[in-house]
């Protein structure tokens, strides 16, 4: 069982309404009744993908058969708000620097990419409510220690997101292997990079809204780099345009 996994229609339902931190629901198939309407009815208001599952899967999930039909991944760490991130660039005096991470799944990757916003000091990290791994126990682990130090925001519409930084004054830029080097891109002041999922790269959404396609250079026989390697390129490409300003 996972650590976070908390199950039972009342401890789901309180667990819903009174934080954030849940990243996904599980219920049992053709399972009804007014708790699991009110399940539904909490998931949906507070954005929370829910998935049906049989019952032999969910007493897995659970490493119980006790648990009414209904289960919660809850989050290890809470999730900031987006302008929780801004903020700590306010305080700081700096130019915002944010990594959005479109539709990364693996857990590993995640977490080692919080760890890079960490060293490379960016001010936060943006991920998606749905399709993208979240804060578990797994993530946590990845990450070094650096989930106690980097603010994790979780939004609904990345893309929307990413028009409400850009009137903040923030470009952003996402890795493409189809766009310019990123040597010739201006990645000096308010910047978001944005990195995609581990098969499919940045959306399509997400991609129009960019102001800059990076693409690092490759030398070998293959043409691309893992989610998270691809995310420290790039974070210390900014890096050294801060170092050098």
């Amino acid at each position: 069982m996972d650590e976070n996994i908390i199950y039972g229609r009342n401890a789901v339902i309180e667990t819903l309404r009174s934080c954030n931190s849940v990243d996904r629901i599980y219920i049992q198939e053709n399972l009804n009744g007014q708790s699991v309407k009110v399940i539904l009815d909490e998931a949906k208001k507070h954005g929370v993908k829910v998935e049906f599952i049989d019952k032999k899967k969910l007493d897995i999930v659970c490493a119980s058969s006790n648990h009414q039909g209904t289960a919660a991944l809850a989050a290890s760490y809470k999730y900031a708000e987006v302008e929780d991130i801004l903020k700590i660039a306010e305080d700081k005096n700096e130019p915002p620097f944010i990594i959005l991470l479109d539709g990364i799944e693996d857990p590993h990757n995640l977490g080692a990419i919080i760890r890079t916003a960490n060293l490379a000091g960016a001010h936060g990290v943006i991920i998606p409510k749905n399709r993208a791994a979240g804060l578990t126990a797994a993530v946590a682990k990845t990450s070094a220690g650096a989930l106690n130090y980097t603010k994790v925001a979780r939004v609904a519409n990345l893309s929307r997101t990413v028009d409400k930084l850009k009137e903040r004054g923030i470009w952003f830029v996402c890795a493409d292997m189809s766009g310019a080097s990123m040597y010739s891109i201006d990645l000096s002041g308010a910047i978001g990079i944005v990195i995609g999922s581990e098969g499919n790269g940045v959306s399509r959404l997400v991609k129009e809204k960019c102001d800059f396609h990076a693409a690092i250079p490759v030398r070998g026989e293959i043409d691309s780099l893992n989610a998270s390697v691809a995310a420290g390129v790039l974070a210390y490409e900014v890096v050294r345009r801060r170092i050098a300003v």
